[in-house]
């Protein structure tokens, strides 16, 4: 069965390469081609759907990052295809959750790898990046780890409150409370809570003046 694929691509003539780099490689089909985000949207909203999406972070109409989130939800592998290459932009696509990323500037074969490793759950980002997030360099990308209710809870810590405390602000049992705790120590490589305030502090979540810390 073939790995189905959509491109999202605002420069046609790339986008005519990409394709023609796809379409005769066993194992893969191009089910569809978009210049817009907007154009994006109307397709999945018509119940489509594709195993990985090639996506531009420059688009016409908006930033290509804005997709992500959607395309996840309906199950779709995103890899942002870019000439995007400073730090603040990987570590932006990091948040936002893509599953790779690639130069434009990479070799053939690198894409087609990249496309397959990613299908498998697998996340694929260039050799320097991995060393700047193994060094802490993209450090930010911590947060992308958690949930929306796990970075909830790390504001919640910071700011001083027993996990009773935290399950009535936010409607939850003192137990389901502690499962995020753990999950969150874990998912970070921590092991008290001392060091989920400290990371919310440094990761903005909270801010050192705020009057409830």
């Amino acid at each position: 069965m073939s790995l189905s694929i959509i491109l999202v691509e605002d420069h046609p003539l790339f986008r005519k390469g990409l394709h023609h780099l796809l379409e005769h490689r066993q194992g893969l089909a191009v089910v569809n081609q978009f210049a817009t985000a907007s154009a994006v949207r109307e397709w999945l909203a018509q119940g489509e759907r594709a195993d990985v999406a090639l996506l531009d972070r420059s688009l016409g109409d908006e930033d290509g990052l804005s997709l992500v989130p959607e395309l996840k939800k309906h199950g779709i592998k995103t890899i942002m295809l870019t000439m995007a290459e400073e730090d603040h932009e990987i570590r932006d696509a990091i948040e936002k959750g893509v599953d790779g990323y690639l130069l434009k500037s990479s070799e053939p074969d690198q894409i087609l790898q990249t496309i397959n490793a990613v299908s498998q759950g697998n996340s694929v980002f260039p050799a320097h990046v991995m060393q700047k997030i193994a060094r802490g360099e993209l450090g930010p990308a911590a947060v992308s780890k958690l949930s929306t209710r796990e970075l909830e809870i790390c504001t919640y810590v910071a700011r001083g409150m027993s996990n009773r405390g935290i399950g009535v602000a936010l409607n939850l049992s003192e137990n389901t409370v502690r499962n995020h705790l753990r999950s969150i120590l874990d998912k970070l490589g921590f092991s008290n809570r001392v060091q989920v305030a400290t990371f919310a502090l440094e990761q903005g979540l909270v801010k050192k003046s705020d009057p409830n810390g």
